[in-house]
């Protein structure tokens, strides 16, 4: 059986490359990407410590499906967003977005 710790180095690890990634780029596509890392490594705190937890209890589970619902709204709305950025500007560079500026 793998230890608990595996997991947290594991999601720990994942959630430092999607920080990396969202700190680091200038790409609001990669800035999405390093998010999804982000909630993917929420996802496998959740499912583990549920996993090594009191396993009747379905609370890990039910929370993982709810971050991944919000993942896949956040794409989908993000992405929405930045396509109609590039339509508009033609860049989907984040320094260069400032629609809400007059």
């Amino acid at each position: 059986m793998i230890p608990l710790s595996w997991y947290l180095i594991l999601s720990a690890a994942l959630f430092s490359i999607g920080l990396f990634g969202v700190l680091s780029r200038r790409n609001a596509v990669a800035i999405l990407l390093g998010i999804e890392l982000m909630l993917n490594a929420v996802n496998i705190n959740l499912v583990s410590f549920w996993r090594y937890g009191d396993v009747s209890m379905m609370a890990g589970q039910v929370f993982a499906i709810i971050v991944f619902a919000v993942a896949a709204s956040e794409v989908a709305v993000g992405l929405a967003l930045v396509i109609s950025v590039y339509r508009r500007r033609n860049t989907v560079i984040a320094d260069e977005i400032d629609l809400m500026k007059w």
